[in-house]
């Protein structure tokens, strides 16, 4: 039963990865970008959000880069990172729950990578979804043909009509994204399958192109044009 408190909000970026396609010397996040690390950005956009209470990063281990990559950070850093994105995403909800989070408070997961943030989509997520019985996720509408491939070939072409690329953050309450992560498993890839496989039907808010996953070498490139024309 959820208090009668009013729900804080929480942001979780899980961390931990290693980001083997991105070509950087080490883990992605912490590659420079305009002047900083990756993942210094997106920090400091979630930090500008006022509505947000708090705002974990979870890490690997062994991390012994971050405090250096993201000097002065104000949040919490929990190193309980796992092998998996949904692992570290577990742990730092149980995390979260020992500092006093409780099952009725929303988490906003975030990708690390996704480094564009800026906060009125943030701001935008949570007017959407705060009153939602379920939550929800930034996303954009597919707008280019898709095809399937096999074999470096196009195999069929796929209807692409209602379809949603699904984007970070991702908004749900603490007491609901916890158990849809430990029944979903470890492969699960976001938060909103996990809460789907439930059979729970998340919002979906519009993003923005800008808010890309650096995932890819030229994708380093196409981010600090950007960078730049904010500036």
């Amino acid at each position: 039963m959820y208090s009668c408190e009013p729900p804080r909000l929480f942001a979780l970026v899980p961390c931990a990865g290693v980001g083997e396609r991105a070509g950087a010397a080490g883990p992605k996040q912490y590659a420079p970008l305009g002047g900083r690390s990756l993942v210094a950005h997106t920090l400091a956009a979630l930090q500008q959000v006022q509505r947000l209470s708090g705002v974990m990063v979870v890490l690997s281990p062994g991390d012994d880069r971050f405090e250096q990559a993201v000097p002065g950070f104000g949040g919490w850093v929990e190193r309980v990172g796992g092998a998996s994105r949904a692992e570290s995403v577990a742990n730092g909800l149980a995390a979260l729950l020992a500092r006093g989070a409780q099952p009725h408070d929303w988490v906003l997961v975030h990708d690390a990578a996704r480094c564009l943030l800026r906060p009125e989509w943030v701001d935008a997520l949570i007017d959407a979804c705060q009153d939602d019985e379920v939550g929800g996720l930034l996303a954009l509408p597919v707008a280019d043909t898709l095809k399937q491939e096999a074999g470096g070939r196009v195999a069929a072409t796929l209807e692409r009509t209602a379809k949603w690329q699904a984007q970070t953050p991702q908004m749900f309450r603490l007491g609901l994204l916890r158990p849809a992560l430990v029944q979903a498993g470890l492969a699960v890839t976001d938060e909103a399958s996990a809460i789907e496989a439930l059979g729970h039907a998340p919002r979906l808010v519009r993003g923005s192109l800008e808010n890309f996953k650096i995932t890819y070498p030229p994708d380093f490139e196409l981010a600090e044009r950007l960078l730049g024309s904010r500036r």
